[in-house]
Formats: structure tokens, C-alpha cells, sequence
């Protein structure tokens, strides 16, 4: 995955003492994704607006907040994530990457 004529943000947005790392990214029509690596470890996430979470390489399991089981993703996979909700995330082995964009 490639994004062309971005502005991106240098300095990056650092979680669970560095287990989940990303970096903020702005699209010419002003709609923001962040690119981002997530290392072994289960983690919990909130939400103002909503999100898709692009899985690139690794897998995770998610179990989103409010119901339903635990699903599993791999590459080329993603998940929606409503807004002011939030989402369980955890990476058993390896580096999960993901694009997330900001949905609203």
C-alpha cells in the first residue's frame, strides 16, 4: 500500500510503552489515516470517530467493544470500529501492521 502527496507527521504517537507505534499521515482532501506497528501483547483502544483498521502484515485478534465474539485478521483483512466505541487488540507473535483511517 502507497499513498502519494501526503504530509506526514514526524513526530509519532507512542502507546503501551512503545508496544504500539504509528505515525499520523494527512491526504490532500484533508482526511488523515495513521500507519502504524503493534508488537505482542493485548492492549485496549477507545474511539471518538470511527475507524477501519487495515490489517498490512501480521495477524491480530480484535474483540470489539459492546458484543461479539473475538475475530481473527491477517493481511489484506480489516475492521470497522464505531464511533465513541473502542476495541481489545492482541498480537500473539511477531509485528502487526496496520492503516487506520479516521472514518467522519
Amino acid at each position: 500500500m502507497e499513498f502519494q502527496n501526503v504530509r506526514a507527521v514526524a513526530k509519532a504517537n507512542v502507546y503501551f510503552d512503545g508496544k504500539v507505534v504509528s505515525h499520523s499521515i494527512f491526504l490532500p482532501d484533508g482526511a488523515k489515516k495513521s500507519l502504524g506497528l503493534i508488537y505482542p501483547g493485548k492492549f485496549h483502544f477507545g474511539t471518538d470517530k470511527a475507524e477501519r483498521m487495515e490489517i498490512i502484515a501480521g495477524t491480530c485478534s480484535v474483540k470489539l467493544d459492546g458484543g461479539g465474539g473475538i475475530a481473527e485478521h491477517g493481511a489484506g483483512t480489516h475492521f470497522d470500529v464505531p464511533a465513541k466505541s473502542g476495541f481489545d487488540i492482541e498480537v500473539k507473535s511477531g509485528v502487526c501492521e496496520y492503516v487506520c483511517t479516521f472514518i467522519g
